[in-house]
């Protein structure tokens, strides 16, 4: 079937940014910040992705067990984010909760503040290319399809869906195509706070194995069939209310829609059971709570990663690396989610889910490079957040939303400055420059190993 129309023309901007979750926050604002026209597109009517409609409730953690690593914008987001929060310490780094709507609030102001064009409800359909370089972006809302015009684009899509669109090679899975499961976060409220904070709490952690952990039992209740694993995370972000990154959603491919939507009605379906295991088994603090939210996007771990100039890998982790054009550093464990394989060797005692790469000591970490943030074949397109490339081991690392913020800072300056060549390539952005401004705007390097 072939469909032709006129497309309506927008306004041109410098930097144009597809999607508005963490990393294409801070890419707008970065690329703002040097005075670049910026235009922020995003499918939905918030900004923030999984921190804010993904109803992740926590941040992972902002330190190297010494210090915020995470630094620039990424320090400045997480510092206004905890002081929404005001039952957490001022001084903890680390796995502090989110309010996601105070979160909305923050993005909405700081992408605001800085002068960038925000444009919701709005879904990237295609890419128009010319000899390697994107000249415009379809797009589709309330006015119909448009086309949207730039002199440099960042895909913080998630997916990678601008990339691809432009024809980018990329990676999906590991090594025989497996995703690492989603999870759809919820939050429940009319909890007993005292109950959840001192009774029931030791039996609530991630993972937890023992007899009388809620998650194990929950997990052995033929009742709660929907109930498959220990994935049990949980934050209080306010008073009475939890949020909830538990359970696992298996096989789903996050670029395609059909397994997206059927994977959100299997999502509600779970908060449910998980609120009548949770009134089963820690009744104490939840007798009387009832599921508030689900979230408005799947929590999804892994899709695409883009095959750029540089692969982050295993082997840069274990050996705490630095590069010589690094524009961040990371500190996350390797967390990668086990796949339904691995699952049934939980039950019958043979895969333990915890088992994980070593973790780093206090004051380590890794670079990232600005390499693995420019995809080969494409001149004047940059990826930022969960789709820069790395091997599937690392990607565990570095697919969380600290690092997701400081990519995006970095791929903004860099944008901005691509903007200011005449080919506006981004592989010929001058690295010792754009680590300069990084490390004005507060970054944290190692470019001096």
């Amino acid at each position: 079937m072939q469909y032709t129309t006129e497309l309506k023309t927008m306004d041109a901007y410098d930097v144009v940014v597809a999607g508005g979750g963490p990393s294409g926050c801070t890419a707008a604002i970065a690329a703002a910040r040097e005075g670049c026209k910026t235009l922020l597109i995003e499918a939905t009517g918030a900004l923030g992705g999984m921190g804010t409609l993904g109803l992740v409730p926590a941040w992972c953690p902002f330190s190297d067990k010494e210090k915020i690593i995470y630094r620039g914008l990424a320090e400045k987001i997480f510092n206004l984010s905890k002081a929404a929060v005001p039952n957490e310490p001022a001084e903890k780094l680390d796995w502090v909760a989110i309010n996601p709507e105070e979160l909305k609030r923050i993005y909405d102001e700081l992408v605001t503040d800085a002068g960038v064009t925000v444009l919701f409800n709005t879904l990237l359909c295609d890419v128009l290319v010319e000899d390697g370089s994107v000249t415009g972006l379809v797009v589709a809302n309330k006015l119909g399809l448009s086309a949207c015009q730039g002199k440099v684009f960042v895909d913080c899509t998630g997916d990678a869906d601008l990339a691809v669109m432009a024809g980018a090679r990329y990676e999906k899975g590991n090594a025989k195509g497996t995703v690492q499961p989603s999870t759809h976060c919820f939050s429940i409220a009319n909890v007993d706070t005292y109950a959840y904070e001192h009774v029931v709490r030791r039996r609530m952690r991630n993972h937890n194995l023992t007899d009388q952990s809620v998650s194990n039992l929950m997990m052995n209740d033929p009742e709660l069939d929907l109930i498959v694993d220990t994935h049990f995370c949980n934050s209080m972000f306010a008073p009475g209310i939890v949020g909830f990154n538990a359970g696992h959603l298996f096989d789903v491919d996050a670029t395609d829609p059909f397994q997206v939507s059927a994977a959100m009605l299997r999502g509600r379906k779970l908060a449910s059971q998980m609120l009548k295991g949770l009134k089963k088994y820690a009744p104490e603090a939840f007798a009387n709570a009832y599921v508030a939210q689900t979230g408005s996007l799947l929590g999804v771990r892994e899709s695409r990663r883009v095959t750029c100039d540089y692969q982050l890998t295993v082997g840069d982790y274990l050996k705490r690396r630095s590069f010589p054009d690094e524009i961040g550093r990371n500190a996350y464990y390797i967390d990668v989610h086990h796949s339904l394989e691995e699952l049934k060797g939980v039950r019958d005692g043979t895969f333990d889910p915890n088992q994980r790469f070593e973790h780093y000591g206090p004051g380590e970490s890794h670079g990232i490079p600005y390499r693995s943030l420019t995809p080969k074949g494409l001149k004047n397109v940059l990826v930022a957040g969960r789709t820069i490339d790395s091997d599937p081991i690392i990607f565990g690392s570095v697919r969380v939303m600290p690092p997701c913020l400081v990519t995006g800072e970095a791929a903004g300056v860099a944008a901005a400055m691509a903007c200011a060549q005449p080919a506006a390539d981004v592989h010929q952005v001058d690295v010792a420059q754009l680590q300069e401004k990084l490390i004005d705007y507060g970054a944290y390097l190692h470019i001096d190993q």
